[in-house]
């Protein structure tokens, strides 16, 4: 059974229904259960349990200190171009949006790899916009092959790609790869999607899968909270998860929880999650996912951040910037893709994860 086939299945399921009928004891028993099913997780996600929020953050946090420990891993997105030929309504990099548009030369990769590695990271994202005729393979292949003369991990979130071509970068030295399905909602998806190949739902929802069979040690996946209704979206999240999960076993899956923020074309999204629907959603995730990494990027501001810490967090970002050139006096003013409001340094949030208990990891892979 593909994913999309999981899609169908619980696509016309009455959710509104399922919530109403959720009650206090069936939420307990799914918090009491060893491996909750999809309904469990479904039940956690309930208005209704929105009531057992601590319960549900205690599991969480015992669960994330027995498969993780008390370790939160650090990385660093490094934008390398902002071409992109689609036309999501939401974001920055929309090519019907009229900003400064860059791609680094490898030179400039260099200094920018360079800067960043002076702050101890040893974790690097790169990014680009979607653009294959901007940024080929041959450029992504020469990209990797550079940070890793710097980095311990490189991961890539760029244009979903073919399985072989996944296997190309990760003989390149990539391990991870990033993409965002954005909203599992089809029909919001063909709303807010209006040119390129990302028109396209399931050459992107099976972009996960691909990556797992060409190779990638991490696969991360999400929905941009906000575009569609969340619940949703994030019991979508939680099932293609556990999919990947069960199909590649030597795949480990990780979920980002990115939430709406302010970009260029000023896109106001049907939804917002406040932050304790926000917490519901993570600590959801972590009790139906106890193995899967969970990433609170940048978009969250430090205080929101430095709260949830213990709450299944296991990856954070820091000293992030979302331009191109973002590290050096090669920077030049800019269109984000996406505003960031954490804006410390790698230092500063190290420490605040000292603060609270736990150990920055700077370092926990090399890939051979």
């Amino acid at each position: 059974m593909s994913f999309y086939e999981v899609v169908k299945q619980y696509r016309d399921f009455d959710v509104p229904r399922f919530f109403d009928q959720v009650t206090d004891a069936d939420i307990a028993r799914s918090l009491d259960k060893e491996k909750p099913g999809p309904m469990d997780f479904l039940a956690l996600l309930s208005p209704r349990a929105a009531g057992h929020l601590e319960a549900m953050a205690r599991k969480a946090h015992q669960l994330t200190v027995q498969y993780f420990g008390r370790t939160i891993q650090m990385f660093i997105p490094l934008y390398i171009s902002n071409h992109c030929n689609n036309g999501c309504a939401y974001c920055g990099f929309n090519h019907n949006n009229v900003i400064l548009r860059r791609k680094l030369s490898l030179e400039e990769i260099e200094t920018e790899a360079e800067a960043i590695a002076r702050t101890g990271m040893q974790h690097v994202l790169f990014l680009t916009g979607e653009a294959h005729h901007m940024t080929p393979m041959s450029y992504l292949v020469d990209a990797t092959k550079l940070l890793k003369r710097h980095f311990a991990s490189v991961a890539i979130e760029v244009y979903p790609l073919e399985v072989e071509e996944y296997r190309l970068l990760h003989e390149a030295g990539v391990d991870s790869m990033t993409v965002f399905q954005e909203t599992y909602d089809q029909e919001v998806y063909k709303r807010v999607h209006l040119a390129g190949k990302k028109m396209d739902y399931h050459w992107r929802l099976n972009a996960p899968e691909r990556a797992a069979r060409g190779g990638m040690r991490v696969v991360n996946l999400g929905a941009l909270l906000g575009l569609a209704e969340p619940r949703r979206d994030i019991f979508f999240t939680g099932l293609h998860a556990r999919y990947l999960e069960n199909r590649y076993l030597e795949t480990e899956v990780a979920i980002s929880l990115p939430r709406f923020n302010e970009a260029e074309g000023h896109f106001q999204p049907d939804y917002m999650v406040d932050d304790k629907t926000f917490v519901q959603f993570m600590t959801a995730l972590r009790i139906y996912l106890p193995r899967a990494g969970l990433t609170i990027s940048t978009r969250e501001s430090a205080s929101f951040r430095d709260r949830i810490l213990p709450l299944g967090v296991t990856r954070y970002s820091a000293g992030s910037s979302t331009g191109v050139g973002g590290y050096t006096e090669i920077r030049v003013e800019q269109t984000p893709q996406f505003e960031i409001t954490d804006d410390r340094s790698v230092e500063e949030v190290a420490n605040a994860i000292i603060a609270r208990g736990y150990q920055p990891v700077y370092k926990d892979w090399d890939h051979i």
